[in-house]
């Protein structure tokens, strides 16, 4: 069996290697743009991706933590959705976009694909309370024989969340964490895990190793890579993934 492996594309986004298939995180493969639109928050991309969509190769499977927010699902992104790569995301997510093969799942339901089991794992984009602002958004753990398991936390910035799923899951062989502490105008609070939190979301899962996304590209990310590595300083166990680069995990 290949190795796990992981390439950092940018922002959320990352082809993970796992059991054989090509996964993709929460796709943007915008060039960097203003996102203006009078229902939402105007977002600013900075950077952009560093594969192309069109240069990704095979892609297995997509994973969506939701799909309301340009910085995790951007036209591009929609463009990758659209040729009916198998897509796992919320339920209101795959009521709402179409023309792919979006399967909607809800907290701590499972899905099968392939050799590998896939668990939708509960998360709160901001402070409880702001879900009629920012919508549902879920996490993924994968599990598959002979291979680690592997939990993507998606848009989450609620620790006991976190620890809900580590009495169920710990240890995590490794973590992708979402940890830019990103944040808006209309709601005074990180939506995302900030620096800190990243580092005790890795505890309480007891993870070996961590991947850290949702750092870069973007304005409204308050926390950066560096604050990131700041934070696992004296752990030992955040990988170094520059951009566009497979690292083995």
């Amino acid at each position: 069996m290949p190795k796990t492996a992981i390439t950092f594309i940018g922002g959320p986004t990352a082809l993970l290697e796992y059991a054989g298939l090509r996964i993709v995180t929460d796709p943007t493969f915008d060039a960097p743009q203003i996102y203006e639109d009078p229902e939402e928050t105007t977002l600013v991309k900075t950077t952009g991706p560093a594969i192309a969509r069109e240069d990704l190769g095979t892609v297995d499977l997509v994973l969506l933590s939701h799909h309301g927010h340009k910085d995790n699902l951007d036209w591009e992104g929609l463009e990758l959705i659209a040729q009916g790569i198998p897509t796992l995301s919320t339920r209101q997510a795959a009521d709402e976009l179409f023309g792919g093969g979006v399967v909607g799942l809800d907290n701590w339901e499972s899905y099968d694909f392939g050799p590998v089991t896939i668990t939708a794992m509960p998360a709160l984009h901001g402070p409880p309370g702001s879900e009629p602002m920012v919508g549902p958004v879920i996490g993924f753990m994968l599990e598959s024989p002979g291979e680690p398991t592997i939990y993507v936390s998606g848009d989450n910035a609620s620790l006991p969340l976190v620890q809900q799923i580590a009495d169920r899951f710990a240890p995590v062989d490794i973590a992708l964490l979402f940890a830019g502490a990103a944040r808006v105008d209309e709601i005074d609070a990180d939506l995302t895990l900030n620096s800190a939190d990243a580092a005790t979301a890795a505890k309480l899962l007891g993870a070996r190793l961590v991947v850290g996304l949702h750092t870069e590209d973007w304005t409204h990310f308050s926390h950066t890579r560096s604050q990131l590595e700041v934070a696992f300083e004296h752990t030992g166990i955040l990988a170094n993934t520059p951009r566009g680069t497979r690292v083995e995990l």
